[in-house]
C-alpha cells in the first residue's frame, strides 16, 4: 500500500486562491520565495483580472500546489507517488525533490509566457464527455487541416477527453460530438496544449531546462504522459519541457499508480477534478482533495497508509 500525491491542470483556478491558502508559516515562505524569484510580489495573480493571463494561471497552480503540499511534509507525512496534470507535473517534481521550487517558479513563468505569446487568442481547449477515444479520434480526423486544427489532447477517463486547437475547430468536433449525444464544455485555458501546435514553445522552454540544475527524484515521480515512472534527470527534464506538446494520458497514470500499489491519492488545490477522475480506479482505496478537507484528517490518512505499508 502507498500514498499517491496529484497536482492539476489549467482549468483547475479559482480568483483569489492563493488569498484562501492556509495562514501558516510553511504557505507564506513558499509565497514570498516564488516573490522573490520572480521579483514581484505574485499575491497580486489571482485575480480575476491577472487570471486571464496563461502565465498567472499556472504560477498560481505552482505556487498553490507547493505550498499546500509542504503543509503536509512538515507532519512528516510524504507520498510514495507524485504526478501532475499539464501544468502540475511541476509541483510535482518539486516535491519529488527533482527541482528547486525557485527555478520551477522562474521556468513556469516562461512557460506560460512561451505559450500565451505563441496563441495570444483563437484557440483554446474544449472537454468531451460521453464517447469513447475511438470515437473522439474519429471526429477529430474529420475537422483537422491546415485552416481548422485541431488534436485530441487530453485522456481523462474511459468517456471523457479533452480536445484542443481553433476555436473554430473545436466548435466543430463539439457539434458533431453534441450530435451523438455528448457534452462538450470549453475549458477556461486560451491555449491549445498537448498537441503539435507548441512544438517550438516546448523546444525553447527545453533550451532554458537546460540550464537549470536537477536531480533525480527522491520520490517516485509518474510521467501524465506517458503514465510511466521516470528516474533521471535527464528524463525529467524532457518530460517537463515538452509536456505541453505531448497528448496526457491521465487515465493511465492513475490506473498505473494504483497498479503499484497505491491506495490513498491526494489532490492539492485548487479543487476535486482530480478526485473525480480517481473514484473508479481507486475502487478498494480513498481519494481526497485538500480543498474542504481537514489537515488533521489528511495526516491521519497518511499515516494509516504508511502503517498498513510496513
Amino acid at each position: 500500500m502507498s500514498s499517491f500525491w496529484v497536482f492539476p491542470g489549467q482549468g483547475a483556478q479559482q480568483p483569489q486562491m492563493l488569498k484562501r491558502l492556509p495562514d501558516a508559516p510553511v504557505v507564506q515562505a513558499c509565497v514570498d520565495e516564488a516573490s522573490a524569484a520572480l521579483g514581484e510580489d505574485v499575491r497580486g495573480l489571482d485575480s480575476v483580472e491577472a487570471l486571464q493571463s496563461t502565465r498567472a494561471v499556472q504560477l498560481c497552480l505552482l505556487i498553490a500546489g507547493v505550498a499546500c503540499a509542504r503543509l503536509l511534509l512538515e507532519q512528516d507525512c510524504a507520498p510514495d507517488y507524485v504526478a501532475g496534470l499539464s501544468i502540475g507535473a511541476y509541483p510535482a517534481a518539486v516535491i519529488a525533490g527533482a527541482l528547486a521550487f525557485d527555478d520551477a517558479v522562474r521556468l513556469v513563468a516562461l512557460r506560460g509566457e512561451l505559450m500565451q505569446q505563441a496563441y495570444p487568442q483563437g484557440y483554446g481547449m474544449t472537454a468531451l464527455i460521453g464517447l469513447d477515444q475511438t470515437r473522439v479520434e474519429t471526429l477529430v480526423a474529420r475537422v483537422h487541416g491546415a485552416e481548422m486544427p485541431v488534436f485530441l489532447a487530453n485522456i481523462n477517463a474511459d468517456n471523457q477527453f479533452v480536445i484542443a486547437g481553433s476555436v473554430e475547430a473545436m466548435a466543430s468536433v463539439a457539434a458533431l460530438a453534441s450530435a451523438e449525444g455528448a457534452q462538450a464544455r470549453r475549458l477556461a485555458v486560451s491555449v491549445p496544449s498537448h498537441c503539435a501546435l507548441l512544438d517550438e514553445p516546448a523546444r525553447r522552454l527545453a533550451a532554458a531546462f537546460a540550464q537549470v540544475p536537477m536531480q533525480a527524484p527522491e520520490r517516485r515521480y509518474l510521467s501524465g504522459s506517458s503514465a510511466r515512472p521516470i528516474s533521471t534527470a535527464n528524463k525529467l527534464r524532457d518530460d517537463l519541457a515538452f509536456n505541453m506538446c505531448r497528448v496526457i494520458d491521465w487515465r493511465s497514470t492513475v490506473q498505473t499508480a494504483y497498479e503499484r500499489g497505491a491506495r490513498l491519492q491526494i489532490e492539492w488545490p485548487p479543487g476535486t477534478v482530480l478526485t473525480g477522475l480517481a473514484r473508479k480506479v481507486f475502487e478498494q482505496g480513498t481519494v481526497v482533495a485538500f480543498q474542504g478537507a481537514r489537515l488533521d484528517s489528511l495526516v491521519a490518512l497518511s499515516r494509516e497508509e504508511e502503517r498498513r505499508t510496513l
